[in-house]
């Protein structure tokens, strides 16, 4: 179903006495269960680490469990014990929580649903949530654990459930929300999107934030804020770009504050709950590959910046890229570990970069514990613009990923014709990580803008000092315009506008049918998703696909009129036959929060600077570059431990294989983009479990990299994995509901193949 459908309950008065029915009922499952478990002769595991209760795990984000069931012995009989429909054709790019045998997933049409999570019964269903923090929820109790919620961001607002009845707590904010809008030193009215696509961190009565504000000129800044998890109040702010008399206001010109923005945590937070220390990964200052507005080495973007997680002051930082013109974010999450180093016990914080480097710092007080070197650069040739001419490298720790692309690095899998293009464009262009794009040639840059080490690419086991790193060998191949010459070129006065976006952003991609290439058919598009879903999708990507956060939102609009044409769905989409109909059981009603009237805002498409700031006389674009095939040569992904008590790299292994390739008799070659929006878990017993693109799942010894066990999953997986233990037994969970791409076998059309799922892992229940 695509929408919550009314007639599931019979009356308003009936629906409210069956949600109290279904919050009483529930209630009395998780406590009597909880006392159940405890105990029960099976349990001995404590009830915290039985639990996956948050976006990675855990507040250090280490994605560490000392749960240990599942062992390298007995790994290779692990099954599917149970799957979960999400009952729809969307893409959940999600990390399942867990909480005292409870799952909370989101499934059927953006709902908020709660499961057994031993048998994958629905408990109850929150309905239309669209809009919905992509990647997880934030899980939040008191201390007499009567006062459980579940905290989340929709459509830019932030918003309570409780997590025992999933009723909506309208005592949270102002009747029930919170606007992301406010707060950002610029008119709400012209913030077109804040809230970031990983759900945040809770801390003690906070629940703290970093944003998605996009990547155009004029995006809102990416300010870090905590809200109180009982009111909705909004607790302390860390401008990202520094204001007049603030650290750091001196590395940009004297109004950016005004007009500049990103700088902006989408990724993950770490949190040293002990210290009361947040860690925020930062990401790029807008524009991204051009930088004349913004003279400096922009501080804090780009930064590992800790900060105290109760005031928002700030501890200590480092800029790993100084005035970004890469797009290189942070994003990964910053691993929290105890290592020794140099005859002394130190507790660190180790962060990987998009860019091939693992930093490693002292926890407390942000000394490397390796010498950083800053080395020179070269310069930009673009006109006001002002390259930084040095730029941090680490040669203690060798790199996760190559820095160098060649003609004899280019893509052995390629035909002789393009083999011979790839060498002419390399000869044209220039080549090294640091170049600066240009508009005279291509820069040619690797890792390109989707890294190197992304989303969900790091874990760890914190106390024996060991990180781990998925990654990918992804290079980008770029070109500024200027804009407003390159509009004037792809609009021109009499052509659809529609039209021309497509052909200078998709149909590379998408093929000039619009029947699909590299990547899928578009034809009738307009059956398959509405403007904001194809708006969000435009913006943050998806699958292979990176976000294009650049283009107005304009622009998005007439692409989407010209893709979805006569197409458009003027009443709710078909319900396909896997869909099942939604149950008639605890059902809570909408807790969305309306749009304000008003006339349309201002977003992505806004184009001035304030009165009395003076704007560079050109503006400069490029898209990310991603070249499809890759033209580098595997491996293309990979995963990898470091022991840094040492500094060295333990093991290295492949991560999954590219169907097409291994049909040419391709081996051990990883696949292009294949730790993209991918996972993974470490175990007490020496395994580290991690998804891979092709709808795979392996398990890999921990101590050497040796593959134990691997598992083909229905659908493609672009959400993080999680592991828990419910009633005596281990169980990992995995959202597979994405399309496969061209490249990789499709096991959606074979016979007995599941729907779009949640799918659970575990042991017979005799081991044999």
């Amino acid at each position: 179903m695509d929408k919550f459908n009314p007639q599931i309950s019979r009356s308003t008065s009936f629906m409210v006495l069956l949600c109290l029915t279904a919050g009483s009922l529930l209630w009395g499952y998780a406590c009597n269960n909880g006392i159940r478990d405890t105990a029960g002769s099976r349990k001995s595991t404590p009830l915290s680490s039985r639990n996956w209760e948050e976006y990675g795990g855990g507040p250090d984000q280490s994605k560490y469990v000392v749960l240990t069931q599942i062992s390298k012995d007995n790994v290779k009989q692990l099954q599917v014990a149970w799957t979960y429909s999400t009952g729809d054709s969307t893409e959940y790019l999600f990390n399942p929580i867990v909480v005292d045998n409870i799952m909370y997933v989101v499934a059927k049409n953006y709902s908020l649903v709660a499961l057994d999570a031993a048998t994958g019964k629905e408990l109850w269903i929150h309905a239309n949530l669209k809009g919905i923090t992509w990647r997880g929820l934030n899980y939040w109790e008191s201390k007499d654990r009567k006062d459980r919620r579940i905290i989340f961001a929709l459509n830019n607002y932030l918003q309570a459930i409780d997590a025992n009845t999933g009723k909506s707590i309208w005592s949270f904010g102002d009747h029930g929300s919170v606007s992301l809008k406010e707060g950002l030193s610029r008119d709400p009215n012209t913030v077109g999107r804040v809230q970031s696509t990983t759900p945040g961190r809770v801390f003690e009565d906070l629940i703290i934030l970093g944003s998605s504000p996009g990547e155009n000129y004029f995006s809102a800044p990416g300010y870090l804020r905590a809200y109180n998890v009982l009111t909705g109040k909004l607790v302390w702010t860390f401008h990202t770009i520094p204001q007049p008399g603030e650290y750091g206001y001196d590395t940009w010109p004297k109004d950016a504050w005004k007009y500049a923005g990103g700088a902006n945590t989408w990724g993950e937070i770490s949190v040293d709950t002990k210290r009361g220390i947040a860690y925020f990964p930062l990401g790029s200052p807008t524009y991204d590959y051009y930088g004349g507005d913004r003279k400096g080495s922009n501080l804090f973007g780009n930064c590992l910046l800790a900060l105290d997680a109760r005031t928002g002051k700030r501890l200590w930082h480092f800029q790993f890229v100084h005035h970004d013109l890469w797009d290189y974010d942070l994003t990964a999450a910053p691993q929290l570990i105890t290592v020794k180093h140099n005859g002394k016990v130190v507790d660190a914080v180790a962060q990987a970069t998009k860019h091939g480097f693992l930093f490693v710092f002292n926890r407390v007080t942000g000394e490397p514990l390796w010498p950083i070197e800053e080395r020179p650069v070269p310069k930009s040739d673009m006109p006001g613009e002002e390259a930084w001419p040095t730029q941090p490298f680490q040669p203690a720790i060798a790199p996760f990923t190559r820095h160098t692309v060649t003609a004899d690095d280019l893509n052995p899998y390629f035909t002789a014709e393009q083999q011979g293009n790839w060498r002419k464009r390399l000869a044209a262009g220039r080549a090294g990580l640091f170049t600066p794009p240009s508009d005279k040639y291509e820069t040619f840059i690797i890792p390109g803008a989707v890294g190197g080490a992304n989303l969900g690419n790091t874990a760890s086991d914190p106390a024996r000092g060991i990180v781990y790193i998925s990654s990918q060998d992804y290079p980008s191949v770029f070109k500024l315009e200027n804009m407003e010459e390159k509009e004037a070129r792809v609009t021109g006065t009499q052509h659809n506008k529609g039209m021309n976006a497509y052909q200078q952003y998709c149909q590379a991609c998408h093929g000039a049918n619009k029947a699909g290439a590299a990547g899928p058919s578009l034809l009738e598009l307009g059956k398959r998703i509405d403007l904001e879903g194809f708006k969000n999708t435009v913006a943050l990507g998806k699958g292979q696909m990176p976000g294009f956060q650049h283009i107005d939102e304009k622009t998005v609009t007439e692409l989407y009129h010209y893709l979805a044409g006569n197409t458009i769905a003027s009443k709710p989409l078909p319900v396909k036959k896997e869909t099942p109909v939604m149950p008639a059981g605890p059902v809570v009603a909408t807790g969305g929060v309306p749009a304000p009237d008003g006339p349309p805002v201002r977003g992505m498409g806004m184009r001035y600077y304030p009165p009395g700031v003076d704007s560079p006389a050109q503006r400069y674009v490029s898209d990310y570059g991603l070249e499809y095939p890759n033209l580098m040569s595997p491996v293309w992904s990979s995963i990898m431990a470091y022991d840094l008590n040492t500094g060295i790299v333990k093991w290295r292994h492949e991560l999954g294989q590219d169907a097409n390739i291994a049909k040419l008799g391709g081996k051990n070659t990883g696949v292009p983009i294949g730790s993209q929006r991918k996972g993974m878990i470490v175990t007490a017993n020496g395994l580290l479990f991690a998804t891979s693109k092709g709808g795979k799942i392996y398990a890999f010894d921990a101590e050497n990299g040796e593959e134990l066990w691997s598992a083909n999953l229905p659908w493609e997986t672009y959400g993080m994995p999680a592991m828990y233990e419910a009633y005596g037994r281990q169980f990992i969970v995995v959202s597979a509901t994405s399309p496969f791409t061209k490249e990789s076998i499709d096991r959606t059309k074979e016979p007995g193949a599941l729907p779009r799922s949640y799918v659970v892992f575990a042991l017979p229940e005799k081991i044999k």
